[in-house]
């Protein structure tokens, strides 16, 4: 049955997203997706969020100024996705999940990489590191990673999400200078940033944070009174007062805080930052993931492209 469902899922994309990104994106594979080269190209002054490891440091002592080293890139490069499967993972107050959203954006993107003859690997992460797929280009590949991400999971301990042990694990893990997509909402215990930093100074990282809109605020016309409601991950119950309009601004402040904190800790990561809600049109999407490479390509430096500045900077206007 989790076979059949991948096959269609992938089948479904195919159709509706796939053929339709193609057109899009043509020409744009070099800008898109960048390989690792060994070829030396030119010297540049060094800049913020440049990789210190590519500094000349003899041209930098004879004009006493940092400069890094340029290097043609090369077609063939490895995606890897850090997968965050938490439970808080499996919820959507709509058609979709946060995790259906997450396994759609994967099998979308992963089918664009591998068609190029790029190679995708995964970490799966649940309550630790639950499995690692590596590297491969083939459908089979992929089918198996959609399947992985649906499997049924063991109850929960009550533990939480320890984001940082799925970001250190891939730092063991990727050995090659590579595209790591971490997909995830980020909601997780404390230490996460430094690990997600570390991570970015050696790989191009782009992290993918996934949203709901009940997250951020409780409807005021859907009736609702006392409601029991349950943290996901650790069980914990409590009783609110759903129709108190005081309530439910709390609740967006709060929201509204925690959300200004995660994007702070994301934006001084060196890690390109896409919002990818359960609500979201998939091309759409992945329009602005495009939007998001091609600027990191001409600015050198990371970007914060949340969902709500999707129709700010509309993708058919990036050159």
């Amino acid at each position: 049955m989790i076979e059949a469902n991948a096959e269609r899922l992938l089948q479904r994309l195919e159709w509706t997203v796939l053929r339709r990104l193609d057109g899009l994106l043509q020409g744009d594979y070099r800008s898109l997706l960048r390989g690792a080269g060994v070829d030396l190209a030119d010297l540049r002054e060094y800049q913020l969020h440049d990789d210190v490891r590519h500094i000349d440091w003899n041209v930098t002592a004879r004009l006493q100024q940092p400069h890094v080293r340029l290097y043609l890139e090369d077609r063939e490069l490895s995606a890897w996705f850090l997968l965050d499967l938490s439970a808080s993972i499996d919820f959507g107050s709509g058609a979709r999940t946060k995790l259906d959203t997450s396994a759609a954006f994967v099998a979308a993107l992963a089918r664009v990489i591998t068609r190029h003859g790029n190679r995708v690997g995964a970490l799966l992460y649940g309550e630790q590191v639950e499995a690692v797929l590596a590297p491969a280009a083939s459908r089979r590949h992929l089918l198996t990673l959609l399947q992985r991400m649906r499997a049924p999971r063991a109850p929960t301990r009550g533990t939480g999400t320890a984001l940082a042990d799925l970001l250190q694990a891939a730092a063991g893990v990727i050995k090659r200078r590579s595209l790591v997509f971490v997909v995830s909402d980020f909601i997780s215990a404390p230490g996460w940033a430094d690990a997600l930093d570390r991570l970015a100074l050696r790989h191009d990282v782009v992290a993918v944070r996934l949203v709901d809109p009940l997250e951020r605020e409780l409807p005021a016309d859907a009736g609702l009174g006392l409601l029991t409601v349950q943290d996901a991950e650790t069980g914990e119950q409590l009783l609110i007062d759903a129709g108190d309009a005081g309530f439910r601004e709390r609740y967006a402040r709060i929201a509204a805080e925690q959300e200004a904190a995660i994007f702070d800790a994301l934006s001084q990561s060196g890690a390109d930052t896409l919002e990818l809600a359960t609500d979201d049109d998939l091309l759409d999407a992945l329009l602005r993931f495009a939007d998001l490479r091609r600027q990191r390509a001409r600015l050198k430096s990371p970007l914060r492209f949340p969902a709500h500045l999707r129709r700010a900077v509309p993708a058919a206007a990036a050159p």
